[in-house]
């Protein structure tokens, strides 16, 4: 099968899937365009602002489409082939990911713009309230600090993921410095928006090429921001500090509109390349079940970790925390949960299906990192339009857009952080609670990343693979109790629950089974959450049983 007509049978489906299952969810929740949402009820002008459509619709997919959707399905294609990736990509988004966030996102501007834990509680009850909360933390650390790792990779010299290359100037300083002057952009257009109301369509003019610009700036001046790994950890996470107590105005909805056109641009390019490159499938369809044990002491079977390892390219439980934690609180109209959520999710997966084409590409053997694969895939893609005198400055492009994917999630991760520990105190509105619970929730990532070693994430990719997506089980499972508990339907989030709750579980069983012979601290920290994962999971399958058939409180 060629590779173009791989991709538009995917995007055939994807596009059916949004017209019929995601019209069919959408008409289960009878979403009410008169009713006034939380972003009108509770607007501050700083948490609770109502949003444009498409202006949240770049700000919630840029938060959502991190390194997950592009590491992990080149990952698993390395390990298994493109054809199981393919097969879970396309299903899993439509019937599960998509279902979860959409659902996430209804349940949430329903309950008052409060997150997944808040709507635990309310149906599940307040034991249940303080295992999700525990879950929710673990989740996002590990979110934080694969993120934090990975981004902070693509700015360091010789940096694995960068250095196969082979180009003569130093494109991890370029990516930094590009970075660094995107965001400073998005805090000006914020600013300027603020104070003088330009209609969205002038600061889209004038913005969204300065950030085009930004990258060519990156490859001009690519040895202006040469530090050590350490350093740049260290400067990410207190930017996710300032950005998580800043007004939602002046970074996060800026920065997420920019970033989106960025993704918007990935797309294009991916599109272009991946129809008009000429490129052959060079990898086969299927590599083999995996093995029980591989050289490295490693469990690799297929199922389950095909499915934790593509993480948020088909599902992703971190999805539901930006949906109920940030997203919800901005959106206008009931209605633009069907486009926001659902289709945000569709559009990401065919983000994966890109970054799956980078690899697929690949001769077998030649294979490198996954950062280095989707920046040369992409540096590829792009110079079929600039030229192939141009790929230094088009693979830069491509490291640039992976780190704004990143760079987008974790500021985002760490308000959503911020969010739950302000909400396990019950100080939603205390400036003094929100600056503890944004360095508590910074400071413990940082913590585990300065007594890591660099590259760490790999070790526990399948850990975060599977907490990302138990969280998205029982997000599920606390929708399917309101539901039940409001007498409405629930096979379309039940069943979902059921098929990714299988998924992990068995995956942390295997992962706790390494306990014993984990030759690391960091191998050990991954047994010990496994088994707390499965206890609090545990805890909240059991008060949602119970909850089904507890009464309803009048």
């Amino acid at each position: 099968m060629s590779l173009p007509l791989l991709a538009a049978i995917v995007l055939v489906a994807l596009a059916l899937g949004y017209r019929f299952y995601g019209g069919f969810v959408a008409r289960q929740y009878g979403l009410d365009p008169g009713k006034k949402t939380p972003a009108h009820l509770q607007a501050d002008g700083v948490d609770f602002v109502p949003t444009r459509p498409f202006y949240l619709f770049g700000q919630h997919f840029s938060a959502i489409a991190a390194a997950g959707p592009i590491v992990g399905p080149i990952l698993a294609c390395q390990q298994y082939g493109w054809l199981p990736c393919i097969l879970w990509i396309g299903a899993g988004c439509v019937f599960i990911g998509a279902v979860h966030d959409f659902s996430a996102l209804v349940a949430s501007v329903r309950h008052d713009a409060r997150s997944v834990a808040e709507v635990v509680k309310r149906h599940l009850g307040r034991e249940a309230w303080l295992a999700i909360l525990a879950f929710i933390w673990l989740a996002l650390v590990y979110v934080l600090v694969a993120f934090a790792d990975i981004t902070a990779q693509t700015f360091v010299t010789g940096d694995s993921d960068t250095a196969a290359l082979g180009f003569r100037f130093n494109r991890g300083g370029a990516v930094a410095l590009a970075a660094v002057v995107y965001l400073g952009l998005a805090i000006v257009m914020g600013v300027v928006d603020r104070l003088w109301k330009p209609p969205l369509w002038l600061s889209t003019l004038i913005f969204v090429p300065l950030t085009v610009g930004a990258i060519w700036l990156g490859t001009q001046h690519s040895t202006l921001l040469l530090l050590s790994w350490k350093t740049w950890v260290i400067l990410i996470m207190a930017y996710c500090f300032l950005a998580s107590l800043s007004p939602m105005w002046l970074l996060l909805q800026p920065r997420g509109y920019l970033g989106g056109f960025v993704l918007y641009g990935t797309l294009i390019i991916g599109t272009i390349g991946i129809f008009s490159g000429q490129f052959d499938i060079q990898q086969p369809a299927f590599k083999g079940w995996g093995e029980l044990e591989n050289q490295k002491g490693a469990t690799t079977l297929l199922f389950p970790f095909l499915f934790v390892t593509i993480a948020c390219g088909a599902c992703s439980g971190f999805h539901g925390l930006v949906c109920s934690g940030t997203t919800s609180k901005q959106i206008d109209a009931e209605p633009h949960c069907h486009p926001i959520g659902y289709g945000a999710m569709l559009l990401e997966a065919f983000v994966a299906l890109i970054a799956l084409a980078t690899v697929m590409i690949v001769v077998p053997g030649g294979e490198s990192a996954p950062g280095a694969m989707y920046a040369q895939g992409m540096g590829q893609f792009l110079a079929l339009i600039i030229g192939e005198d141009n790929l230094m400055l088009a693979v830069t492009f491509g490291a640039m857009a992976l780190s704004t994917f990143v760079f987008d999630t974790l500021d985002s991760g760490t308000r959503l952080g911020r969010y739950v520990l302000q909400e396990l105190t019950g100080k939603h509105h205390s400036r003094t609670a929100a600056i503890v619970a944004t360095a508590v929730t910074v400071g413990t990532p940082l913590a585990f990343l300065l007594t890591a070693e660099k590259n760490s994430y790999q070790k526990f990719w399948s850990l975060f693979g599977t907490s990302n997506q138990l969280l998205a089980a029982m997000t599920l499972l606390a929708v399917t109790v309101w539901l039940r508990r409001d007498g409405k339907r629930v096979w379309y989030t039940f069943v979902p629950m059921l098929v990714v709750l299988a998924v992990t579980v068995t995956s942390l069983v295997f992962q706790a089974r390494a306990l014993t012979s984990a030759k690391d601290w960091v191998g050990t920290v991954n047994g010990v959450v496994s088994l707390i994962l499965l206890a609090l999971a545990s805890t909240l399958v059991f008060y949602g049983a119970r909850a089904v058939r507890r009464p309803v409180a009048v």
